[in-house]
């Protein structure tokens, strides 16, 4: 199985999303979800108009997907709260929505904040079992 490192932007109007190590596979689209699907959509015309693939796309492909922090914010909005994000990162609400918006760029001890905040709180869930 073959592994991608894949980066999501917003910009002005859409998302922009494309594999750092291969040239020739993009994707956007106005939603983050639909840029994904544009994205893996590439990944197999790429792999159909190609003979000569790169070691990453022989066989299934697994995607590590990048987020810029304002793409990552509107993706997961309907999942996660500012409130809960709040909670979970230590960063306020209202700064969550500016960073969200465009408004304003995190600096990069703020990004590491957040990604060490929600990495954390996943593997506690991985951690949790119902009966």
């Amino acid at each position: 199985m073959g592994k991608i490192s894949v980066t999501i932007e917003k910009g002005d109007e859409l998302f922009g999303a494309w594999a750092e190590s291969i040239k020739g596979i993009y994707g956007e689209g106005r939603t983050v979800k639909e840029t994904k699907e544009n994205l893996l959509a590439s990944i197999r015309l790429y792999k159909e108009l190609n003979t000569e693939l790169p070691m990453e796309l022989r066989g299934d492909v697994e995607v590590e997907w990048h987020f810029d922090v304002p793409s990552f914010l509107q993706y997961y909005d309907g999942i996660f709260t500012k409130a809960a994000l709040e909670r979970i990162t230590g960063i306020n609400q209202k700064q969550l929505g500016h960073y969200a918006s465009g408004r304003k760029r995190p600096r990069r001890n703020q990004v590491e904040k957040m990604e060490k905040a929600m990495h954390g709180f996943i593997d506690e869930l991985n951690q949790v079992h119902l009966v």
